[in-house]
């Protein structure tokens, strides 16, 4: 399929409204109804566009991440609880661009990365896009940056949903603290206290790699 093609189907998609994706996720999740899956993943499958159309590639290497992108979404839709409380954009956009990002260091084609969304700015304005590969760097140096990234997106993982998720819309999604707290049904300094004890919990977990890099 070409981007063109892929666009048109894109506008095919009739987008849900809250009350009908909520019926989709309890069908799906407490019935196991295969329909309300799929409609799901297609309902969400702009997510994933959103998200390719960050790297500066071809057209060939933008549909492979897309392709990537898109497992990235069917798994976060077979593994998100939507009792949870976590809005589901916020949640996927993660696994989405993680699955592009080690497709694109898989294949060797890190040279398309653009990413410029600080993973964590106030422990050192690190961002995604400092911490990959740079093709013009030594391997000893690009062994480094990839170790680093790594470590980084496994300190992601390991918080609390909630952490993660505000750590997430802030930092790598550029969203704001009130509309956050509004998706996560959260009072905004509920929100700024989640992102407070992130950031502190990733400055622990990474403190000692930090202290011999």
């Amino acid at each position: 399929m070409s981007l063109s093609q892929y666009l048109a189907e894109m506008k095919k998609i009739r987008l849900l409204s809250p009350a009908e994706e909520q019926n989709l996720w309890q069908a799906y999740k407490d019935q196991g109804d295969l329909d309300s899956r799929r409609r799901l993943i297609e309902h969400y499958q702009p997510l994933v566009f959103k998200v390719a159309m960050r790297w500066r590639a071809d057209e060939s290497a933008i549909m492979d991440i897309i392709q990537e992108g898109t497992v990235g979404l069917i798994e976060a839709v077979e593994n998100y609880d939507y009792t949870k409380g976590v809005a589901f954009s916020i949640y996927a956009i993660h696994r989405i661009r993680g699955r592009a990002i080690n497709y694109l260091m898989r294949e060797g084609n890190i040279k398309y990365a653009y990413i410029e969304e600080p993973v964590d700015s106030e422990a050192s304005a690190l961002t995604l896009g400092d911490s990959l590969i740079d093709v013009t760097a030594d391997t000893s140096r690009q062994a480094e940056h990839n170790y680093l990234v790594q470590q980084v997106k496994m300190a992601l993982s390991r918080l609390p949903v909630k952490e993660q998720a505000v750590l997430s819309g802030v930092y790598l999604e550029n969203c704001e603290p009130r509309q956050l707290a509004e998706s996560m049904n959260l009072s905004i300094s509920h929100i700024y206290r989640l992102q407070k004890q992130g950031v502190r919990r990733i400055r622990g977990m990474l403190s000692k790699l930090m202290q011999h890099w």
